[in-house]
């Protein structure tokens, strides 16, 4: 027969595990910022913006809808040419890095946007003054290279990266990582309170005792209590018999 649980059953259930749950909620939070603002190492971004534009002709009637539209075909190529080794071997040289062509496309990622003939380059490392040198070299290098490598003068910097703008974290980011760990917290210590609850297979309600052995209850023995809150016994040793002897009072169990 399948056991069904009700709503009343879960809310008493969350009543009488209240405790247990409190405390495992509040030390995985602990412990979410304690990684985050101790152990996670910050990191910071610095970006710039490129565009591809129409290359210098002597007529500017060129400049016309076709050219756009084919510049903005020529924003994903570009995104890829910017990460590739032609571009980021001569950073790496240039820049004194102390790592490889392929970490240092580990650090970049581009962003562009739906039919515009601008896209980002954001480097993201540990410092944010090696972010700002990082990415304003490969924008330099993209914009030599393109012309070696397209045979063609389109694409300008638009901004330069600055160390000004780069001084914040971009991680970690406490707010989320702490709500994260709150929501775990609460799915875990609710997990383990109805997991307790389902292996205590012990009695202690008339409803425990009518759903194990499938009897009603027909009574039930109250305890006793005294006004200063301990339970009343009954006494365990006979009356106290009293008897005179040459005037003096004598006690006898």
């Amino acid at each position: 027969m399948e056991e069904t649980i009700s709503l009343k059953e879960i809310v008493q259930t969350l009543r009488k595990r209240l405790s247990l749950i409190a405390i495992i909620t509040l030390l995985t939070v602990a412990a979410g910022a304690f990684v985050t603002y101790f152990l996670m190492t910050p990191k910071y971004d610095a970006s710039t913006q490129i565009l591809v534009n129409q290359s210098n002709s002597k007529n500017a009637n060129l400049y016309n809808t076709n050219a756009v539209q084919t510049n903005v075909q020529l924003v994903n190529t570009y995104s890829d040419i910017i990460k590739s080794p032609a571009v980021l071997n001569p950073v790496v040289k240039k820049l004194n890095l102390n790592m490889t062509s392929e970490e240092l496309a580990g650090l970049l990622s581009v962003g562009t946007a739906q039919n515009s003939q601008v896209f980002s380059l954001t480097a993201e490392t540990d410092s944010p003054s090696e972010s700002v040198r990082i990415v304003n070299g490969v924008s330099a290098a993209f914009q030599s290279q393109v012309q070696k490598v397209m045979n063609v003068d389109n694409v300008t910097v638009l901004s330069k990266a600055s160390v000004a703008a780069s001084n914040d974290p971009v991680k970690p980011k406490p707010v989320i990582n702490i709500a994260i760990a709150l929501v775990v917290g609460l799915m875990v210590s609710i997990g383990i309170a109805f997991l307790l609850e389902y292996l205590d297979n012990t009695i202690k309600t008339e409803e425990d005792i009518e759903q194990v052995l499938g009897l009603p209850v027909l009574g039930a023995v109250a305890q006793i209590k005294e006004s200063g809150g301990k339970t009343a016994r009954m006494p365990a040793h006979t009356p106290t018999h009293h008897r005179v002897r040459g005037g003096n009072r004598v006690e006898a169990k």
